[in-house]
């Protein structure tokens, strides 16, 4: 009686496992997206608050293999094929010389063939457009991708220097301490050479002296006591650097008399802050249990509501949108409203005529790229649980490709606002209430350009509205001074900013943002 009960048990319990498998793999459910892996895969509250069955992830699958990528669409990026055969042309035309590529992109074909083909067709011929640097002069390339024929055009009327490479950067950055003169002005400031941080400045262009050399002007912090060494500047400190070579050309010192601000109260992470901090306890989400009401197909193009658009990453513009088209509700007829979008410029300069800060007039996109700078976005804190991602190819700068993951995040966006409503009082015998959600589709990357951290939103309105948006975060970079309070400042004198702390000024400055605009709104006839 016993063994039957026993095996009775067994079956028992053998049915109930049939039907849980049975009803995880049949029974419909949401798929879990990359945000959903990654935030399961750390153990957080959001998983663990979650009544569903989430996969777990390997390293493997939150990752797009990108080899054997091909182009669909005539805008569509340099795949990572297509850059290795440019590579292999550029590293023939150069021989054996030392070279670097500044720049190394598609060039896009003439609007009017753009706007004439039909998905289906075949591409128009790809080409890239590389802006390179090899024993002092300037390179600017066309390459046929398929041919391998390349053509060298004349830069000789041409001005100025190509941007900064982030490999420039990591070079010159430790050309102060090879210089014996500068790590013993550092140690007569009381600093340990081992704490010196030191960026590169791009210095604009301040007179003949300066022609024929690619310059930067490095400015040093101490790293000691916090991990926001913007806060403790070594001020007055400029070591103007030779990018090509490495070579320090001069060192300006002049605020030996500036001490070095506290690091106490300058660490902005979480975990370092002694005061209050607001938590919310419970998570926060979106829910779009049958997934995104938007597709991208073909890995570029994407389709939501009445929209069709074009989306690439772009090492200088960060986010290139491209034949924004909105389909007639009365016709059907895909309609053009933009041929393409981008961030052309950011231009941020300083107002202070000091030695050390008279030439901040940085352009991020054109000296150091918008996109080059945007790092990968962080799931659930830069883009919603229900944002798809988009990864950049990039040239380095050996001209070898690279993926930039999930460098581009795409979600709707709804807050709970209404796009339209009316409810009609039941004067007429009826009550009627019409309420619209207000969503909007959102195409956001962000470019952290060194203290500053810059959100570019393009977000898509289904009554036809595009709405740039850009919010600036991060950490306001700041000057060194001897004053701790306003009672020790001349009122007659210019602090060209304001004293925000001991030793520590905020200086004036304004940020403005450029963006390339080609609007064919019902005609390329647009102004």
């Amino acid at each position: 009686m016993e063994g039957k009960n026993f095996i009775r048990c067994l079956v028992f319990i053998f049915s109930v496992v049939l039907v849980m498998v049975f009803t995880i793999f049949n029974f419909p459910h949401p798929l879990p997206t990359s945000s959903d892996l990654l935030e399961c895969a750390t153990n957080s509250a959001w998983c663990t608050a979650k009544n569903r069955i989430l996969r777990h992830p390997t390293a493997a699958n939150l990752r797009h293999d990108h080899t054997a990528d091909v182009p669909h669409h005539p805008l569509d990026p340099l795949t990572i094929q297509e850059i290795n055969k440019v590579h292999k042309v550029i590293k023939s035309f150069f021989d054996k010389s030392v070279y670097s590529v500044h720049s190394l992109v598609l060039e896009d074909p003439d609007k009017e063939v753009v706007l004439k083909w039909k998905k289906g067709e075949t591409l128009p011929p790809r080409k890239a457009s590389v802006i390179a640097r090899a024993a002092g002069k300037n390179y600017l390339l066309t390459v046929d991708v398929e041919s391998g024929e390349i053509v060298e055009h004349d830069t000789s009327h041409i001005s100025g220097f190509p941007l900064v490479t982030l490999e420039d950067m990591q070079k010159v950055m430790s050309a102060p301490l090879a210089s014996a003169h500068f790590n013993r002005t550092i140690v007569e400031r009381g600093v340990d050479p081992k704490d010196v941080a030191c960026l590169p400045f791009s210095p604009g262009w301040f007179g003949k002296a300066e022609d024929g050399r690619r310059i930067v002007k490095l400015e040093c912090f101490t790293t000691k006591d916090t991990t926001n060494f913007y806060m403790r500047p070594i001020e007055g400190i400029i070591v103007i650097t030779d990018l090509d070579t490495n070579e320090v050309v001069e060192i300006i010192d002049k605020g030996k008399h500036i001490p070095i601000p506290k690091g106490t109260g300058t660490d902005y992470r979480l975990s370092a802050q002694n005061g209050p901090i607001i938590k919310l306890p419970n998570p926060i989400s979106m829910e779009q249990p049958n997934g995104p009401n938007f597709v991208i197909e073909d890995d570029h193009l994407v389709k939501w509501a009445n929209w069709e658009f074009h989306v690439k990453p772009d090492p200088r513009a960060g986010v290139m949108v491209s034949r924004a088209r909105i389909r007639d509700p009365e016709t059907g007829v895909l309609r053009n409203v933009m041929y393409q979008g981008f961030a052309s410029e950011l231009f941020v300069p300083y107002m202070d005529p000091e030695e050390a800060w008279y030439f901040k007039t940085y352009m991020d996109a054109g000296e150091y790229g918008f996109g080059l700078q945007a790092l990968s976005l962080d799931p659930l804190n830069d883009c919603p649980r229900n944002a798809k991602y988009m990864d950049a190819i990039f040239a380095a700068a050996d001209g070898t490709p690279y993926v930039r993951e999930n460098m581009v995040c795409i979600f709707e966006r709804y807050a709970g606002d209404a796009a339209w409503r009316h409810t009609e009082s039941p004067i007429t015998g009826q009550m009627i209430r019409e309420a619209r959600p207000k969503i909007s589709l959102v195409v956001r990357m962000v470019a952290s350009l060194a203290n500053y951290d810059y959100i570019v939103d393009w977000e898509f309105h289904a009554d036809g509205v595009i709405h740039v948006k850009v919010a600036l975060t991060g950490i306001v970079i700041v000057k060194g001074t001897s004053y701790v309070n306003m009672n020790q400042v001349n009122e007659n004198e210019n602090l060209y900013g304001t004293l925000l702390s001991d030793n520590i000024i905020g200086v004036v400055h304004d940020h403005y943002i450029n963006f390339y605009l080609d609007m064919d709104i019902d005609g390329e006839d647009n102004s």
